[in-house]
């Protein structure tokens, strides 16, 4: 079947956090709650929350999950303490904004490239944030986009990515979707029958099939020329 649509993760695919989010941002916020947190133990915090980070057993969109992730970090920086709890929650708020991120270099460029070509946009995303407005605040082409509180379940479920196919009148071999995550982006679409690409732009990854370094690379990764349709 022609290609005829393209699905996008958003965070760590499209966007980045912002200073924020980053470790001088838990720094800041973290002193308006009367905890001193250390930048420097900020990497390793995180590393140590993904490995403790656990699904909904029926995959439904949970925010308090995130925010026993984000207090992880927290924890992991210094503040293991009173006001832990709210510093987590007041972060996990600050994720919902889309002026808190900012697009990586070579999503503008490939988008319009993939419009070049004539197919459709969309963007499914394990999040709480609102993505129309994510959408409007950056700037982007697509032509649906859907986060996990918004439908009620997270990828990999079939059946968000199916509504972002309803929305696009298309199934799903019709379409291909690239993420940062192998389970939830990846082996979710695949399972659908959709062609998956897995975008590592921190090169973690060395031997999953259709990975990608930068979205430069998806394009040719597709199949479509260089030269115009």
């Amino acid at each position: 079947m022609r290609l005829r649509a393209v699905l996008f993760d958003v965070d760590f695919t499209l966007a980045k956090p912002g200073p924020d989010l980053g470790p001088e941002g838990y720094q800041r916020l973290g002193r308006r709650f009367g905890l001193e947190l250390d930048p420097a133990r900020y990497d390793d915090a995180r590393r140590a929350a993904i490995e403790t980070l656990e699904r909904h057993p029926e995959l439904a969109h949970d925010d308090e999950i995130w925010v026993a992730f984000t207090e992880r970090i927290v924890r992991g920086m210094g503040g293991d303490a009173a006001f832990a709890y709210e510093c987590a929650v007041e972060m996990t708020r600050a994720w919902e904004h889309a002026h808190n991120f900012e697009l990586y270099d070579d999503v503008l460029p490939v988008l319009a490239e993939l419009r070049r070509h004539g197919l459709k946009l969309g963007l499914v995303s394990n999040t709480g944030r609102d993505l129309d407005q994510f959408v409007s605040h950056h700037g982007l082409d697509v032509d649906a986009a859907l986060g996990s509180r918004a439908h009620g379940k997270t990828k990999p479920d079939a059946s968000i990515f199916l509504a972002v196919l309803e929305r696009l009148a298309l199934r799903p071999e019709d379409a291909a979707m690239i993420g940062d995550s192998v389970d939830d982006d990846v082996e979710g679409a695949r399972a659908l029958g959709m062609r998956a690409f897995l975008l590592d732009r921190e090169e973690r990854y060395g031997d999953v099939e259709g990975r990608l370094t930068d979205l430069l690379q998806l394009p040719a990764a597709l199949g479509l020329s260089a030269s115009p349709p």
